[in-house]
């Protein structure tokens, strides 16, 4: 056996083991039942309609796009992370790339359910397909439903890509290895999925140049897909959302909650899988230092609000002061000290390497964004120069549910790639240790 060979059999035997142990199976089952949650506010949602939902007028938009807001950001950034790490041969993409990928899909696959919930009859989501039709009645194309079917079709379309294409040689390695264990069914399972992979020449050539080819395709679906996300609050009458900086500032502020769930994977997958060869501390502090650094953009974001709110229009300054120290103030100084302050913490050396500093931040910046997207959507709508205002937006218990649920679907999407997929690229580890070698 090979030295080079030898470097990839940890990562290459969990998805090969029968027993993952007591914690996995506890972590599956509480992201299952999370997910059974999922399954109940749907069919409550399909049953009752969206009068289960908190909104009123003139909070017409809630959690629904709050979260697909942010679920959308966190599978934008994972997305973008990855692939300026490819494009750049970057050597952090041997460590963190396989997952990060896998997190944007998972992340698009919570996302993408709550565009069809929005639309109160979901039993007709098909309406937004531009299919032929009988009676010649076509979606229509200004409507911003419409735009988050293409935008998500495509992010979910080319996401896929990107992660099955540099996926490939390490299946047909667990097909291999399986095989030499005798594991008949894996081998064969894996076989089909490596697409006939025999690791030569010409088969090497390809993917690398395709791999290439769908990674500059997915920035412009990452930029296209969250300025759409940007424009659909441009398309309706509130002041705050009227502004040239709403995409820059729905695309940077997202980056910090892409990051910091990519760190807190790293930190986890690191301790939990025993792959501190593979994901090392040069790795962890790295993805620290761009988390903090992106968080500190961030911060530039917030003040460069604040300092339009004193320049702009009347009409423009009041719906950001309203915003900021109206009845969601808390959430919009709550989101800014968990997106800006708190990520500060990984400059420090002990918070960049040890997981119970690193995965608390790095979902602690997500969880910031989540409540930025929170007061921008709620905190936009809140005045509605009504001589008698509406009571103030507070979600229901279905829609905490909903958003629980989709937490527990993509935690167990990730466990599903971490027990069956190798989450490090064996084939850049291989290629990394034979450049080592080399003096």
């Amino acid at each position: 056996m090979s030295g080079a060979e030898f470097t990839t059999r940890p990562v290459s035997d969990p998805p090969l083991r029968e027993d993952f142990g007591w914690r996995f199976a506890g972590a599956v089952a509480g992201a299952g039942l999370l997910t059974l949650l999922l399954a109940y506010a749907v069919v409550a949602l399909l049953i009752e309609g969206t009068a289960l939902w908190g909104t009123n007028i003139p909070f017409v938009w809630g959690f629904d796009l709050i979260n697909y807001v942010w679920w959308i950001g966190i599978a934008n950034a994972a997305s973008l992370f990855a692939v300026v790490l490819v494009l750049r041969r970057h050597g952090l993409r041997t460590a963190v790339n396989r997952f990060a990928e896998a997190a944007a899909l998972a992340a698009v696959a919570a996302a993408a359910i709550y565009p069809i919930l929005h639309l109160g009859r979901p039993w007709l989501f098909y309406w937004t397909f531009p299919y032929p039709a009988t009676y010649q009645v076509w979606p229509n194309f200004r409507s911003t439903l419409v735009w988050d079917f293409w935008g998500i079709m495509s992010h979910v379309v080319v996401t896929g890509l990107f992660w099955y294409t540099g996926l490939i040689p390490d299946l047909a390695t667990m097909r291999d290895r399986a095989v030499a264990r005798s594991r008949m069914v894996q081998a064969r399972i894996y076989g089909v999925a490596a697409l006939g992979w025999r690791g030569s020449v010409r088969h090497w050539a390809r993917h690398q140049a395709a791999y290439r080819l769908v990674a500059a395709m997915v920035l412009p679906m990452l930029v296209s897909a969250q300025t759409i996300v940007a424009l659909e609050f441009a398309t309706t009458l509130v002041p705050e959302w009227h502004q040239a900086r709403l995409p820059l500032h729905v695309v940077a502020t997202g980056i910090p909650s892409g990051l910091g769930v990519v760190l807190a994977l790293a930190a986890l997958l690191r301790g939990g899988l025993g792959l501190t060869r593979y994901i090392d501390d040069d790795d962890m502090r790295l993805l620290a230092k761009l988390t903090a650094a992106a968080a500190l953009a961030c911060g530039y974001l917030y003040a460069e609000a604040l300092l339009v709110a004193v320049l702009e229009d009347a009409t423009t300054r009041q719906a950001i002061a309203a915003r900021a120290f109206g009845a969601y103030a808390g959430l919009y100084w709550g989101g800014a000290l968990l997106v800006v302050v708190v990520p500060q913490l990984l400059w420090l050396k002990r918070a960049q390497i040890q997981a119970r500093w690193a995965v608390p931040i790095g979902i602690g910046a997500a969880a910031g964004v989540w409540l930025d997207r929170f007061s921008l959507v709620a905190g936009g709508l809140l005045r509605d120069h009504l001589p008698n205002p509406a009571p103030l937006y507070v979600p229901t218990v279905p829609e905490w549910t909903l958003l629980a649920g989709t937490i527990g679907l993509f935690a167990l999407l990730m466990l599903g790639f971490a027990r069956f997929v190798p989450v490090v690229s064996m084939y850049e580890t291989r290629h990394e240790e034979s450049e080592a070698d080399v003096p």
